[in-house]
């Protein structure tokens, strides 16, 4: 099997709808402000995340935990199409190296109610990897879901 080869054990689909319009959910995704107040599953915090928001960019999230556990995603932004589409890369830093690398496409298209938010983690190594990523997604999209301060409402 190839890096690029896609199987359903190496590729992770979710669906979600978010209250808000395609540009605010864009911006919530590349706005360190914003992104700080819901990336992260449930119960962590990502206090300072670093984003260089341009093809070629990368980012740099820190994830803590609430026992104080670090988790380090880091990647390169290989295309952004504000407010339509955000590709980027994904892997896990641990001890200052990186891990597996995986891709990441989220599209965001208008729908009633909000954003059809479609993500999609693919070159997975194994299935019981992709299965951690999903509850950790599904867990980050909760937050997104709730998330009012940046529409500006209180």
């Amino acid at each position: 099997m190839t890096a690029d080869t896609v199987t359903e054990d190496t590729v992770l689909r979710l669906e979600r709808l978010i209250p808000a319009p395609p540009e605010d959910v864009f911006d919530a995704w590349t706005e360190p402000q914003i992104l700080a107040q819901w990336w992260g599953p449930e119960g962590f915090t990502t206090p300072s995340p670093q984003v260089d928001l341009r093809v070629g960019g990368s980012y740099r999230t820190v994830m803590i935990a609430a026992d104080g556990g670090e988790f380090i995603a880091t990647g390169m932004y290989r295309e952004i199409e504000r407010p339509r589409r955000l590709i980027f890369t994904w892997a896990w830093e641990k001890e200052g190296a990186r891990g597996h690398e995986t891709q990441i496409t989220v599209t965001f298209d208008a729908a009633p109610g909000g954003t059809k938010l479609v993500f999609l983690q693919q070159r997975f190594q194994a299935a019981d990897e992709r299965n951690r990523h999903q509850h950790g997604w599904n867990s980050m999209f909760n937050r997104l879901e709730r998330l009012h301060t940046w529409l500006g409402e209180s």
